[in-house]
């Protein structure tokens, strides 16, 4: 085995040790400072120097895409006119492994004099972070893994997971499930596997409908008027069928077409999805059966809209 995989191994080992190690002195302070983010009026604030910042704004990003409203702020820039971001219901999560970061310790009495609540994390417990912090947080003992032991490694691979952990300890607590995870992340795959057809349908006045005695030439203006390629057969409010350009090519030839009722040569009743199922099965009913637009129903069969096929492609259903 070489020298450089070798101690690739070690420094994975040592960073995998720290991380088990802090599981096992997290305490209570850890649940204050959970209860202190589910009970946060504003903002979680997340603030650091050097690493501790960059790993401050991954934090930050998974609390806000978990359902707790969070930004980062630089300690330098806050002290240059963006500590007017803080408000007193705000949560300020400062980070440094050292507790002495000169730049987090000058933005320390700024916090207190806003009225802001301070969680710390820091490895050293006598630190001027810890002892201003209103709930410390320890990050246990270390070394770094570096050759030198300097250069921050398993210090901000502790302090990313610590963080994470408070993340979706919070998630947890505020009972954060599948679907309200979807909703904070509409343009990924796994939001798109969980929206509703109520979320990507048009609504009915974007969807071309008739009554049971109009014509085929009505339902052909209807179509026309909302630019589809189907138009829905209604009865008081119910949905009856579809007419399709399909329906109008198999009955092209019959004499006085225009004049017939569309009821007649619908398609009954027709494909159709409730508004409360997920998108996916809407989706799969339209690649299987070849539909261009399928009528969205409610539990009572009313007609409340339409999914188009080429909304779907727009947002990479397909």
């Amino acid at each position: 085995m070489s020298d450089t995989l070798e101690f690739g191994k070690s420094v994975l080992r040592q960073e995998a040790r720290a991380v088990a190690a802090l599981a096992d002195i997290l305490d209570p302070r850890f649940d204050q400072a959970v209860q202190a983010l589910l009970a946060c009026q504003g903002h979680v604030v997340i603030t650091g120097i050097g690493k501790p910042w960059l790993i401050g704004q991954k934090i930050s990003a998974t609390l806000a895409s978990t359902g707790t409203r969070s930004f980062p702020l630089h300690p330098s820039e806050a002290v240059h006119g963006d500590v007017g971001r803080l408000h007193p219901g705000d949560v300020v999560i400062a980070m440094s492994n050292s507790g002495e970061s000169e730049e987090v310790v000058r933005l320390l009495p700024v916090i207190k004099r806003v009225g802001c609540r301070l969680i710390g994390i820091t490895a050293k417990p006598q630190s001027a972070l810890a002892r201003h912090s209103d709930i410390l947080l320890e990050m246990g003992k270390f070394e770094e893994a570096c050759p030198i032991g300097m250069a921050p490694s398993v210090s901000t691979t502790v302090m990313l997971a610590l963080g994470d952990a408070l993340a979706l300890a919070v998630m947890k607590a505020r009972n954060f499930g599948r679907e309200d995870y979807a909703r904070f992340h509409p343009g990924g795959a796994l939001g798109r596997s969980l929206m509703k057809v109520g979320d990507i349908m048009r609504p009915l006045a974007q969807t071309a409908t008739v009554g049971s005695a109009a014509t085929v030439k009505d339902a052909l203006g209807a179509i026309t008027r909302q630019k589809t390629g189907a138009v829905f057969i209604v009865e008081n409010g119910r949905l009856l069928g579809v007419f399709t350009d399909g329906d109008l090519r198999r009955h092209i030839e019959d004499d006085g077409l225009l004049q017939h009722k569309v009821a007649e040569i619908m398609t009954r009743p027709g494909k159709r999805v409730e508004v409360e199922r997920l998108a996916g099965e809407a989706v799969k009913l339209m690649q299987d059966y070849r539909i261009g637009e399928l009528p969205v129903v409610n539990a009572a069969g009313e007609l409340v809209g339409h999914v188009a096929l080429k909304d779907l492609v727009s947002m990479h259903f397909m």
